[in-house]
């Protein structure tokens, strides 16, 4: 994978989550904050730990703090991506 998209995030978030944690995750949703959506900063620190294991990512703390909608995360996973390729 050199990519990560809206819809494996939402998988992603309810599979680690709960699907009954959070509301669908869709394009409408991605300027939406994570909070709004039902997701905390645990939810979110278990996505990172398996997008980082899985697809062999390390991807930056403060960043990800700062990453507080799904437009902002999926940016941040995507650049960690690229700077990978370039590498």
């Amino acid at each position: 994978m050199d990519r990560l998209e809206l819809d494996r995030l939402t998988e992603l978030l309810h599979e680690y989550a709960g699907e009954g944690e959070g509301v669908a995750v869709d394009g409408d949703a991605l300027d939406t904050p994570f909070l709004d959506l039902g997701y905390d900063s645990l939810a979110l620190l278990q996505v990172t730990g398996v997008i980082e294991r899985d697809y062999d990512l390390v991807l930056d703390e403060e960043a990800l703090d700062e990453a507080e909608t799904p437009r902002q995360y999926l940016d941040l996973v995507n650049r960690a991506f690229a700077a990978r390729a370039a590498a």
